[in-house]
């Protein structure tokens, strides 16, 4: 296929990356019965959503549309950074992650109601502050969150023709 070798695929990888983030997170919650918190649900929509903004730069072989797509992605990976950021040094660190403005934005996106197994929060922060593998949870969502941006920032410099 010739449209993989004109810099599409980076940005078919971080789409992967991004729901395959996603996947992890639901096997862990519906496989470990690890229940999410407020943040972490947030953090799953920013991961649906960097994949959605950069498919199309994965599809169209146009320099706006993977510029377009670069940027999006590196912006919501800022946000993702923020988020864990704020779970883990504020939200973990209270009784309760109700009303916070990760609620907010997930209950007025009514994904919580309309995909309650996906995107529906079933702990306080507190309460979902675990670790895995003796680190907490959250960190390998910074990890990749770090990543995507790290690779948006390089694909958004004209990298990756």
């Amino acid at each position: 296929m010739s449209g993989w070798r004109d810099g599409r695929r980076p940005f078919a990888a971080i789409a992967l990356l991004s729901l395959a983030a996603v996947a992890v997170a639901l096997y862990t919650q519906h496989g470990l019965g690890m229940l999410p918190c407020p943040w972490c649900v947030l953090q799953r929509l920013i991961f649906v959503v960097i994949a959605i903004v950069v498919l199309p730069a994965a599809l169209v072989p146009r320099p706006l549309v993977r510029r377009a797509g670069a940027l999006l992605a590196a912006l919501l990976a800022a946000a993702g950074i923020a988020a864990v950021l704020y779970q883990h040094f504020v939200a973990a660190a209270s009784a309760s992650c109700n009303l916070t403005l990760a609620d907010r934005i997930m209950n007025a996106t009514g994904l919580d109601e309309a995909l309650p197994g996906v995107f529906a929060p079933w702990a306080s922060c507190a309460d979902a502050a675990v670790r895995l593998f003796g680190v907490p949870y959250e960190f390998y969502s910074l990890a990749l969150f770090a990543l995507i941006g790290l690779a948006s920032l390089w694909l958004l410099r004209g990298r990756g023709r």
